[in-house]
């Protein structure tokens, strides 16, 4: 109890938030983090997400703290300029260890997998989307386009359409996902709501590729890499430490 509360007794925004959470899910962040600004971290999605036990475990073993901060610097503005909370942030790398190999070594398998696994899917991207199809239907001028999975963000008040793709980013997926943000906000959105965000979700990327491809595109795009194994946390934490001394070099 004393640990418990040398550990918060400093922390304003913190405080507040401590009794929201149970007792244990405090002693698995207070055991697995290794600064008090992961313990900060955890604590507000904990609570942000409503976590379970299990699915704190889970986001904790997958390393979500260290990806989200590597994340940080691959945001485009455009999305760093619609976001409204820390953890509305998109993320660089999504780990899916649920899902088995896509089925028929296709999109559409990999759509499948999604699907039935659709609740651990969103506790991966986060639990302020809410799914509203697959294969939806847009069309432009004569012809019809279909987008693999489409979402609504509540906390960002927007639409989010997903592209799953099995291989590595190539350029032309960009014009892709513009085509279908375009259709989305003359077509779909309401007034109320922001401009549409697309995420093209890659089994792997060169990021200079993704750079120059994105460097003209004015629509609020991501590309994300995706994996279907846990990462190993000890590698995710040295690729953190080693972004963080680059940063504090530039500086």
């Amino acid at each position: 109890m004393k640990q418990f509360y040398e550990l918060y007794k400093d922390y304003e925004k913190v405080s507040p938030l401590v009794t929201q959470l149970s007792w244990t899910n405090h002693l698995k962040i207070m055991s697995a983090s290794k600064s008090q600004e992961e313990r900060r971290f955890y604590i507000e999605l904990a609570v942000k997400e409503r976590y379970s036990k299990r699915e704190l475990e889970r986001q904790i073993d997958g390393g979500y703290y260290e990806r989200f901060m590597l994340s940080n610097g691959n945001m485009l503005p455009a999305i760093q300029k619609a976001k409204q909370e820390t953890h509305n942030l998109f993320l660089d790398k999504y780990v899916l260890e649920f899902l088995d190999a896509p089925k028929g070594g296709n999109e559409r398998g990999f759509q499948k997998s999604i699907l039935e696994n659709l609740k651990n899917f969103v506790l991966e991207i986060g639990k302020d989307f809410s799914f509203i199809g697959n294969e939806y239907r847009v069309q432009v001028g004569n012809h019809d386009y279909y987008i693999d999975l489409l979402f609504y963000h509540r906390g960002l008040s927007c639409l989010v359409a997903f592209e799953l793709k099995l291989g590595e980013f190539k350029p032309e997926y960009i014009g892709k996902m513009n085509l279908y943000l375009e259709a989305l906000d003359r077509e779909v959105k309401k007034q109320t709501e922001n401009p549409s965000v697309g995420v093209i979700l890659c089994a792997s990327k060169d990021d200079e590729v993704v750079e120059f491809a994105l460097s003209r595109s004015l629509s609020p795009t991501m590309v994300s890499e995706y994996t279907l194994k846990l990462i190993d946390k000890n590698l995710l934490q040295k690729k953190l430490k080693e972004c963080t001394l680059k940063l504090q070099r530039k500086k």
